[in-house]
C-alpha cells in the first residue's frame, strides 16, 4: 500500500502520460482504411460533447449525422466534416458504406434497438449509457455485439479514467480488505420547480421516429428535451446517474447483478413536473459475494456530490471523477494516502482532469482498430444497467425486487 499511494506526484505524472500515450495511433491500423469514419445517432446535447472529444483522437472523421430534430441534426452538422452526410432516418445513416462505426446519443429507449442494428449493418458502436431500458432487453444487445463480431463499448467512462484504474489495483492488492458494505452517492442542488417554456416548431420534429416503440402521445416538448425523468424514455436518476457508480462496483467486485433491491423514492424538486423521483434511496444485496451496495440520489442537496465508497475489513476507499482516497480503519496498520488528478471540491460531476470521455472515446477506437474488447463491453453495460431496472422496479411497486434468472 505505501508504494501506490505515497507517490502521489509520481503516480499524477504516470497518469498524464498514460492520457498523453492513449492518444497515439495503433500500429495495426483499421482495416484497409487508416481513418476511421464515424456516423453520428442522436446529435443532443450529450453526443455533441462527444462529438467534440471524438474530434482530439488523431485519424477519426464525423462522415454522417443523424438527429429527428433539425436544430440538433443542423448542430452536429457542425462539428462533422464538411461534406458529412445528414438524415433524421437513422437506416440511411447506416446502410452508408462510409460509415465504419457509429456513435449513439440518443434517449435511453432507443439505445438497444439502434446498436443491434448497426452491429447488424457491420458497425462498430459506442453507445451511451445506460445501455438497456429494460431488463428484457439485455440478451439481444449482447447477442448481436458477439454474432456481428463488433466492438461495443458502453459510455460509463470511469472505466477508463486512469486514477479509477488505479483505485481498482488498490483494491485488488487487498489494501482495503474484504469489502462487505458500498455506498454510492449522486446528489445535486437543482430546483426542478416549473415545466420551462420551450419554443421548438413541432414541424420540426420527427416526433412518431422519437417515440419509437414508447406509446403513442402528443408531442411534449419538455418530455422531448427532459425525456431521462419520464419513464417511456428513461429511468430517472438510477438508471442516469447511479447506472455509472454501479459500473465501477460491478468492475471492482466481480459483481454480476443484485439478488435483491429495496428502494424508495419522493418528489421535492420536481412535483407535477417529473414522472421519476427527484430523490431516491436503494439498498441492493448480492448475498453470494456477501455485499450490500446503498445508494442516495437528490437534486435538493448535494452534500457528497458523486462518488463511491468502498468500505472493507481493513479500511475505506473513497473515489469520485477526480481522485482516490483510502483510509485506514481504527486500530489499522494501513496508511492513509490519495491520488489527486482534478480540481476543485470532491464529488464534482466533472473535473478538469482526468478527461474521462476522451479516454472512454480513445479506448474505443484503438480495440476498433485492434479488433479487442473494450473496457466496457456489452456484458457490462447490462450488467450495471440490470442493478438500476431492479432498483426502479422496487420503487415503482413498493416491494422488494427479486432478480429473476
Amino acid at each position: 500500500m505505501s508504494s501506490p499511494l505515497h507517490r502521489r506526484e509520481f503516480l499524477a505524472a504516470g497518469s498524464a502520460a498514460l492520457l498523453a500515450g492513449a492518444v497515439t495511433e495503433t500500429a495495426r491500423g483499421f482495416a484497409a482504411n487508416d481513418t476511421l469514419q464515424v456516423g453520428c445517432i442522436g446529435t443532443g446535447g450529450r453526443c455533441r460533447g462527444l462529438m467534440k472529444s471524438l474530434a482530439l483522437v488523431p485519424n477519426v472523421r464525423i462522415t454522417a449525422v443523424c438527429d429527428v430534430w433539425d436544430v440538433s441534426l443542423e448542430e452536429g452538422r457542425k462539428l462533422a466534416d464538411p461534406k458529412a452526410f445528414a438524415a433524421k432516418q437513422y437506416e440511411e445513416l447506416l446502410a452508408r458504406k462510409d460509415v465504419d462505426a457509429v456513435l449513439i446519443g440518443s434517449p435511453d429507449h432507443w439505445h438497444v434497438p439502434l446498436t443491434v442494428a448497426a452491429c447488424q449493418a457491420g458497425k462498430d458502436v459506442y453507445v451511451e449509457k445506460p445501455l438497456t431500458h429494460d431488463l428484457s432487453e439485455g440478451r439481444a444487445v449482447v447477442d448481436a455485439q458477439t454474432a456481428h463480431k463488433r466492438v461495443v463499448q458502453v459510455g460509463t467512462q470511469q472505466r477508463s479514467m486512469t486514477h479509477i484504474q488505479k483505485a481498482y489495483e488498490v483494491l485488488k492488492a487487498g489494501t482495503v480488505g474484504r469489502v462487505h458494505k458500498v455506498h454510492l452517492t449522486w446528489n445535486r442542488n437543482a430546483a426542478r420547480a416549473q415545466r420551462f417554456k420551450d419554443g421548438i416548431d413541432p414541424k420540426t420534429v420527427d416526433w412518431k421516429r422519437f417515440l419509437g416503440t414508447a406509446k403513442d402521445q402528443p408531442f411534449d416538448p419538455y418530455r422531448f428535451r427532459q425525456w431521462r425523468w419520464f419513464w417511456d424514455f428513461g429511468g430517472g436518476i438510477f438508471t442516469d446517474l447511479m447506472v455509472h457508480w454501479i459500473d465501477v462496483v460491478h468492475w471492482f467486485l466481480d459483481l454480476d447483478h443484485p439478488l435483491t433491491a429495496a428502494s424508495v423514492g419522493d418528489f421535492y424538486s420536481a412535483k407535477d413536473v417529473w414522472e421519476t423521483p427527484d430523490t431516491v434511496q436503494t439498498l441492493l444485496r448480492y448475498p453470494d459475494k456477501d455485499v450490500q451496495v446503498y445508494f442516495e440520489g437528490t437534486f435538493s442537496n448535494n452534500r457528497n456530490g458523486a462518488m463511491v465508497e468502498f468500505m472493507g475489513t481493513e479500511g475505506t476507499l473513497y473515489v469520485d471523477r477526480g481522485r482516490y482516497e483510502f483510509i485506514p480503519d481504527r486500530g489499522k496498520k494501513g496508511q492513509p494516502g490519495e491520488l489527486v488528478l482534478g480540481t476543485g471540491q470532491k464529488g464534482l460531476d466533472f473535473y478538469d482532469k482526468p478527461d474521462g470521455e476522451l479516454l472512454h472515446l480513445t479506448n474505443w477506437v484503438e480495440c476498433v482498430r485492434a479488433r479487442k474488447k473494450p473496457n466496457a463491453p456489452a456484458e457490462a453495460g447490462v450488467s450495471s444497467a440490470g442493478a438500476a431496472h431492479l432498483a426502479n422496479q422496487s420503487l415503482r411497486t413498493g416491494q422488494v425486487a427479486v432478480w429473476k434468472s
